[in-house]
């Protein structure tokens, strides 16, 4: 165990925004490789770095429209086979395959992206690639825990009874965390995990992950699970109340004498019926370029997919954690049996 210390359908309300040229339309006809229509659920504003980086790179103009991935998803279909969109970029393995069953990706491949990304970040087939990593980890409060957890097996511990903090058992994070616990486990032994981890808890769910981390400095729990990069922003942050929290709540990399700790992936895909499919490949290509793997680990404190390149000073100080390297298109194979496992052991 380590730990460390300080550290639908229907009408949706969509923002477009256009990177390189002043123009606010977006082509849907299959021209030249000249453009590049992005449809993104990643909301973080130094995303505009990568675009813009791509752009200097190739000469490709980036029309972006941003949403939540629900909406993205739920607008290609409605577009049909005449939707411009040449690219989807969302957060989860379990939104990937969301997307994947509605067949909104096209097959590609690429010597570059199998050489630069490991295989059990991308999907087997090509589908999608992962390009940023997040673990979901461990947090507790050593004024209330003597003997912090080192594993996820470990919060259904009866020594953490009344003391767990975590999200809602509808949230994709959680889904994904327990989609893995069923490959390891089965579906007997992860259900009898949720339900002594749902005895264990101090509170119902609620709140998003950097809730979970402010509660157990409250001492409103001893032990919570978010991810790491919701942790990381605290710790960079200049607000005395953030620092406050980082003081009083340390960070464990989950099973690290087994498995490894839980890891999961922005990923981006090409849209089955993109008139750009040449500008799209290599826009993924390029996001595993050192660059543009720094702007991830830079602008939101995320792991790089490609092995060797951290920059940001935070992360190297936290260090780079044991995975576990299951392939994360299982996530979104065992969403539906972890949505049920939720239920039946009343994980609201």
């Amino acid at each position: 165990m380590t730990s460390f210390r300080r550290r639908l359908a229907g009408t949706v309300a969509l923002t477009g925004l256009v990177l390189g040229l002043a123009s606010v339309a977006v082509d849907n006809s299959a021209a030249a490789e000249d453009e590049l229509n992005i449809y993104s659920a990643r909301h973080y504003d130094t995303d505009s770095r990568l675009f813009k980086g791509f752009t200097e790179e190739t000469g490709i103009k980036i029309n972006l429209i941003e949403g939540n991935g629900e909406e993205l998803v739920a607008r290609i279909l409605n577009e049909g086979a005449n939707s411009p969109a040449d690219i989807l970029i969302t957060v989860d393995a379990g939104r990937l395959w969301r997307a994947e069953q509605e067949g909104i990706f096209q097959p590609v491949s690429s010597d570059v992206l199998e050489e630069r990304i490991p295989s059990y970040l991308r999907h087997p087939d090509g589908l999608w690639y992962g390009v940023s990593t997040r673990a979901r980890t461990l947090y507790y409060n050593p004024e209330i825990v003597d003997e912090p957890p080192a594993t996820y097996e470990d919060l259904a511990d009866p020594r953490f009874e009344g003391l767990v903090c975590i999200r809602s058992g509808s949230n994709v994070y959680n889904l994904s965390l327990m989609a893995s616990m069923i490959d390891v486990h089965g579906e007997e032994g992860a259900t009898e995990w949720a339900e002594s981890v749902v005895n264990n808890f101090a509170r119902d769910p609620q709140g998003g992950d950097t809730d979970q981390i402010k509660a157990v400095a409250s001492g409103e729990c001893g032990v919570a699970v978010a991810n790491h990069y919701y942790y990381l922003r605290l710790v960079r942050s200049d607000d005395p109340a953030d620092q406050e929290v980082v003081e009083k709540v340390e960070l464990v990399w989950a099973n690290q004498e087994d498995r490894g700790v839980h890891v999961n992936v922005s990923g981006v895909g090409v849209v089955a019926n993109a008139p750009h499919p040449d500008a799209a490949l290599a826009f993924i290509e390029y996001l595993t370029n050192d660059d543009a793997q720094n702007y991830f680990t830079e602008g939101n404190n995320e792991y790089p997919v490609v092995e060797g390149v951290l920059n940001n000073p935070v992360l190297q100080e936290f260090g780079i954690p044991k995975p576990h390297e299951v392939n994360v298109s299982v996530y979104g194979e065992n969403q539906p049996l972890a949505q049920k496992i939720f239920d039946r052991v009343g994980w609201k």
